[in-house]
């Protein structure tokens, strides 16, 4: 199908796609009526203004409470001052701003050739992807998470490595699924930057234990790890590998640490190989793929972590196998197995998410780099390596680190130096071709699970 030329043509083109991701959005999905910020909510101000415990507090009508680590109370401490309403309104706000930060990180400024058109384009992609919608009508956390570790890959990507690791440790304080990026800059032996995040992470801790010490010694040695408090490890929103092995009926915990080793022993090669060629923008999506895998519970909307996979596949010059998978993320499929996940096509059906999650682990390409040809602007990796310190001084100017994934300079001047030009080609591609499906809703309760908490 040939896309407008002109502005009226455009504009109805964008007035349609609105109106169907509407429509699809009102219809298809069920909203969840931000019952995870409902619980930071409740939990925070029934813990400052009524003396009650923090993890003893449950959503009304539900057996659901606060599962985070202390320290996501404490930085949440002023919710206290809100009422619900404007509780919701500032987290909406906030997501908005991280969901802006996160694809300035992994576009740059390529976007910016593509002016209001491509923008209101992607921004209608951007609301089919079911993890996206939950993340919103949640009022989920995980978004601001990812805002925050992508930072760090910039200021890896662009030579500032000394200022990297506060946003990493900071994120890990608050939930433990980015502790596994910690490990990454061990892995990538970054060690200063590793030694940073630890050192950030258990500040952050030490603060909330001498702000809340009985809610601390609770999490830490009761609630994290009775996972009856997150929900049932077989729901179908479960998209771990531990999710699989529960709609299997396996419940040795022996074969899940075995995939979880495998796993990880998969990504610290990739993950590595990736760092060596300067390629951060691979190693955190790697990073970002394996901690959605080896987590006990991965609900669908934790899935945002994705999102830096498909900035690479378009990178690598992939923009159809990157819009054919984001678009099975869209269409909510693994809800049709809601009832029923046994048989072949629960199995394959119901994991769908962990299928294109694990594919992504195993087949991402990384370090790579895509020659300039006589009739295409001149390319490099989606994060150019820093420069080394024992470089002389000319290498550096010549092979100054730009934005995650484009050069700034380069877009500035009119030269490609990044796969910018190529990313925001394959996005526009994909944002105005995005199918959707029919789904059945998840469930009656405005959880994604009824009977999971807040994660």
């Amino acid at each position: 199908m040939r896309t407008p030329t002109t502005d009226r043509g455009r504009l109805l083109l964008v007035l349609a796609a609105v109106t169907a991701v509407t429509v699809f959005t009102a219809t298809v999905p069920l909203l969840r009526d931000w019952f995870d910020l409902r619980v930071y909510h409740g939990a925070v101000d029934t813990w400052v203004h009524h003396g009650g415990r923090l993890y003893d507090y449950r959503v009304p009508g539900t057996a659901y409470g606060f599962t985070y680590p202390p320290f996501a109370a404490v930085a949440m401490l002023p919710m206290a001052l809100l009422g619900l309403h404007a509780a919701i309104m500032v987290g909406l706000l906030l997501n908005l701003a991280a969901l802006a930060v996160v694809m300035r990180l992994l576009t740059g400024r390529a976007w910016r050739r593509y002016g209001w058109y491509g923008c209101a384009l992607g921004a209608c992609a951007l609301a089919l992807f079911e993890p996206l919608r939950d993340t919103f009508s949640f009022g989920q956390v995980n978004l601001l998470l990812l805002a925050l570790v992508l930072v760090d890959a910039w200021l890896l990507a662009t030579g500032r490595e000394r200022r990297a690791g506060i946003a990493i440790g900071l994120a890990a304080a608050v939930k433990l699924t980015p502790v596994l990026f910690i490990g990454l800059l061990l892995v990538a032996r970054r060690r200063r930057a590793a030694a940073v995040a630890t050192v950030v992470a258990l500040a952050a801790t030490g603060l909330a234990a001498v702000v809340a010490p009985d809610a601390s010694r609770f999490y830490w040695t009761d609630a994290l790890w009775d996972t009856s408090r997150v929900g049932r490890l077989d729901y179908v929103s479960n998209q771990s590998l531990q999710g699989i092995l529960a709609r299997l009926g396996e419940t040795d915990r022996a074969v899940w640490a075995v995939a979880v080793l495998l796993t990880l022993g998969v990504w610290a090669v990739r993950a590595r190989r990736a760092a060596a060629a300067g390629d951060w923008a691979a190693a955190f999506a790697l990073t970002g793929l394996t901690a959605c895998l080896v987590s006990p519970i991965t609900w669908v909307h934790h899935l945002v972590w994705l999102l830096p996979s498909f900035a690479v596949l378009v990178r690598g010059g992939h923009p159809r196998i990157a819009g054919a998978l984001y678009a099975v993320m869209c269409t909510s499929v693994v809800w049709l197995w809601f009832d029923d996940a046994s048989g072949v096509d629960g199995f394959l059906g119901s994991n769908i998410y962990t299928w294109i999650t694990l594919g992504l682990l195993l087949w991402l390409p990384v370090g790579q780099r895509r020659a300039a040809g006589p009739n295409r602007d001149r390319s490099a990796s989606a994060i150019e390596p820093a420069p080394s310190p024992a470089a002389p001084r000319m290498a550096q100017v010549s092979s100054q680190p730009g934005p995650l994934c484009c050069d700034e300079t380069a877009a500035a001047t009119g030269t490609a130096s990044g796969p910018g030009r190529d990313t925001a080609r394959g996005l526009a591609r994909s944002a105005s071709s995005e199918p959707t499906g029919s789904t059945r809703p998840a469930a009656p309760n405005p959880q994604s699970s009824n009977s999971r908490a807040s994660s």
